[in-house]
Formats: structure tokens, sequence, C-alpha cells
């Protein structure tokens, strides 16, 4: 029997997601450890994710710029709770050009301190606000336990910061960008997740409140895939950032940020990828459709795939001869193409081409001079059937507790939990020492019960709990 060419998931879920990366050729661990390289393949779908991000960003009205890649150290240290929050992942430069450095610099974590720092130059009055503004580039935090796309020391990501003139203005812009992360998570990415509030110890260090799209993967953990921060005050006082109001008064203006990463691609492999590889989302697939041409002319293939360019698909036309057709259809169906054509002799001699869903793997006999519109069509089917079936397996997978007993019992299953939560320190603190689970987000429903599951304290809000990466 011959070896499969990925480990299944059920067998073992870490081998089979390092198997795709590996086998999709998505990705490769860089020279330095937790670094990793982003190869053709998983750039593209990379490159399509931020395209897409970004458009959505700018109809914000945030406008793209360029901060440096190196911070003072000084700068961390003006807001106190987010210097002792990434001091454990920081990186340090203390000597360059062969000298010790009078201040050493942080490679960047992320970037509201620099950034705080020109808003507070760049703000002098109500009329310079709002300012919003939008970072695509790499950072750097210390990751001890490295998993490629998932947490490495240097990966690509969004970063968004904004100041406002009101409190109320960043709570509603905090709000405004969570939304837009989940219509693009669930729009283009056909992944559905869970809005809410950060729990204390879950939040943004230096940030008043935090919210999160929490997606559940295949394996029943769940994975932080975007957040949103109102920093409230915390930063312009930090950093002095005032503006003279209509009034004639000085305020301190209120800031936000938030951001989505690399790990984006990770989670979609996860949600939606099954024994034979991943299963793209056509929205981000760098290919949406593959002509499989068997005849050497190559006539009838070159013609659909005009056809389908002219519809604005993205489509590639494989006419590779030294590749067998079998070797062919497993590097597509490992690298998630939602649709394959195939035009063999046989197909063409009766006038057909048969269509190769990857989603469920079916294949169709089509008239050749329908094919292209019918894969079209199925690209939209493709995309709404992959977001039902990550609804569909998180709602399963999620379930109410109202015992801490059934919950211990229960996390080592996988999946999400409903339970009431006093909003203590001290319960919070206790869950992830007994458990190693964590409070993924506040959600607005009723508690499943009155008292709260770990301390038996009056219930204040329900709560997800689950394990995650």
């Amino acid at each position: 029997m011959s070896k499969p060419v990925l480990t299944p998931q059920a067998e073992n879920f870490p081998a089979w997601y390092q198997d795709v990366v590996a086998r999709a050729e998505m990705a490769d661990n860089g020279p330095a450890r937790g670094t990793m390289v982003i190869r053709p393949w998983g750039y593209a779908i990379w490159e399509l994710m931020q395209a897409d991000m970004d458009r959505r960003i700018k109809e914000t009205g945030a406008q793209n710029v360029a901060f440096p890649l190196f911070i003072p150290m000084s700068f961390l240290e003006k807001e106190k709770q987010h210097v002792e929050g990434f001091s454990p992942e920081l990186a340090v430069v203390t000597h360059g050009g062969g000298e010790e450095l009078a201040e050493p610099l942080v490679v960047r974590p992320t970037s509201e301190t620099v950034i705080n720092h020109y808003f507070a130059k760049w703000v002098q009055s109500h009329r310079d606000l709002p300012m919003m503004i939008n970072l695509w580039n790499n950072v750097v935090r210390w990751e001890l336990r490295p998993r490629v796309f998932l947490r490495t020391t240097e990966f690509l990501w969004q970063e968004g910061h904004t100041a406002h003139a009101t409190f109320e203005d960043a709570v509603e812009e905090t709000r405004r960008m969570l939304e837009v992360y989940r219509r693009f998570m669930e729009e283009t990415l056909a992944i559905s997740v869970v809005v809410g509030e950060k729990s204390p110890g879950e939040r943004f260090a230096g940030a008043d409140h935090t919210f999160t799209c929490e997606a559940l993967m295949r394996d029943g953990k769940a994975l932080q895939m975007g957040t949103s921060h109102n920093l409230g005050h915390n930063f312009a006082r930090a950093f002095d950032i005032q503006y003279l109001d209509a009034g004639g008064e000085r305020r301190h203006v209120a800031t936000t940020s938030w951001g989505t990463s690399t790990r984006m691609i990770g989670g979609t492999i996860m949600v939606h990828g099954d024994d034979h590889g991943l299963r793209l989302p056509p929205a981000i697939a760098p290919h949406q459709v593959v002509i499989m041409q068997l005849d050497a002319e190559g006539t009838a293939a070159r013609r659909v795939e005009a056809e389908l360019r002219a519809a604005g698909v993205r489509v590639h036309l494989d006419s590779r001869t030294h590749t067998s057709f079998g070797r062919r259809s497993v590097d597509w169906e490992l690298k998630g193409v939602p649709v394959r054509i195939e035009l063999g002799a046989r197909e063409l001699a009766a006038g057909n081409a048969t269509l190769v869903r990857r989603d469920d793997r079916s294949k169709s006999t089509v008239p050749l001079d329908g094919a292209a519109r019918a894969a079209t069509d199925l690209l939209d089917e493709i995309q709404q059937v992959l977001l039902t079936q990550s609804r569909t397996f998180r709602e399963e997978h999620t379930h109410p507790v109202t015992d801490f007993d059934e919950l211990t019992e229960r996390l080592g299953d996988g999946g999400l939990f409903l339970a009431a939560w006093s909003g203590t320190e001290e319960s919070e603190k206790a869950l992830g020492e007994r458990t190693s689970a964590t409070i993924r987000c506040i959600v607005d429903a009723e508690p499943p019960a009155p008292t709260c599951l770990i301390t038996g304290l009056p219930a204040e809000h329900t709560v997800l709990i689950g394990r995650a990466y």
C-alpha cells in the first residue's frame, strides 16, 4: 500500500499541518530559529488577503504609511503596562557599527510607541483629527514555541493606529474596525468567527479594552484571528498628545490600534484543509481555476482559458507534458485550487469538459462551450459552502457548561465552551492554572448559570473558553 501524501488529521493534526505547509509549498523554516520563508504560493495568498484588507481599511479613511523597524528603548518605557506586557518578547539591539549603542534599540514588536511619538508632533488642533494611519510591515516577537504562520519570531502583519478628539470617537473606531475584520474573515476567508471583548488577563498591554475575532480550528483549538484595541487616553498621556479644541482648550486625544497578520494563513489552512491538502476559498486562491490540458495541441484549452480570463477569473493552464496527469492532479489538490477543468481525449471527442470541485472532490461533465461559465458559477458556490461548513463546525463544537469538572473533562476533546464568569482576576488565573485553557472572549449572551463556573461567585459575564494556539 502506498504511503499517504499527508499525515491524516485524525492521526496527528500538528503533523498534518506541517505536511500541508511543506507539500503545498506554502513556506519553509528560516535559518534563524523561529523565522520563516514564505514561498511563492503562500505569498500569493497573502497578497490577495492584503489587497482585499487594504481596500477595506482605506474605505474607513485610513492611509498607509511606513515607520522604522528600530524603536528607542525609552519610547517603550514611557507606557508602563505596554513595556511590561512586551518585555518577555522583545529583541533588543545593543551594538551597531562595531560599538555599543548609547541607547538600546528594540526591534519593533508593534508600533504604538513610535507612532504616538509622531502623533504628538503632528496633532496640534481639532482640525488635525481624526488621524488614521495603517502599516503593512514586519514585526519581531521572541517566540519560545514557533510554528510556521501561527507563531514565529518574525512575521508579516497589518497594524492600524488612530487618534481621535474624544473617548467616544475611539470607542466607535475600535468597534468599526472589529466589524471590518469580521466581514473580511467571513466574506473573504470564509471563516466563521466569534467577536467579543477580551478579558483583562488577555487584554493588549496598555489598552482600556481589546476586542477580538476568534475562530475554531478543525482540531478543536481556538485561534485569535485579529484584534482591535481601544487605548483610551493611556498613550496620549504618556506621549503628551494634545490638541486645541474648538473652544480653545487643550485636551488629550484618545487612540486606537488594530491588527491582523500572516496568522490568518495558518487559520485558513486549519479551518478548511482536509486529508488531501488545502481547500482555498476562491477569493484568496492564486489560481481559482486550473485547466488540465491533456491533448498536445491545446486549442480547446486555450479557448477556455481566454474565456475565463475575460470573465476576471484567475486561471492557470497546466500544459506540462513531463509530469503525469495523476501527479498534476495531486499537486493542485494539495495547493487547494477550487476548480479544475480536465480536457482529455474522451472529453474533447464528445465535446465535453470535466469539472472537479476541490471542496468535495466531486466531478461533473459539462458541454465544452459552457465550461468557462460553469467553472465561474462554481466559484461563488464553493466560497459560500466553505463559510457554511466553518460556521456549522463551530456551532456544533460550542457547548454551554455549568460544572467545572465537566469543562475539565470535555476540554480534552476540543471545542469552545460557554460559561458564566464572575469577572475577577483570581478566577481567570485559576482557570489557566487548572485547565491550561483561557477565556477567549466575553460574548453578548445571557450567562448559562447564575454563578461563576470557576468561583461560584455571582455571574457578571458570559465567556467563551477554550484551548488556543
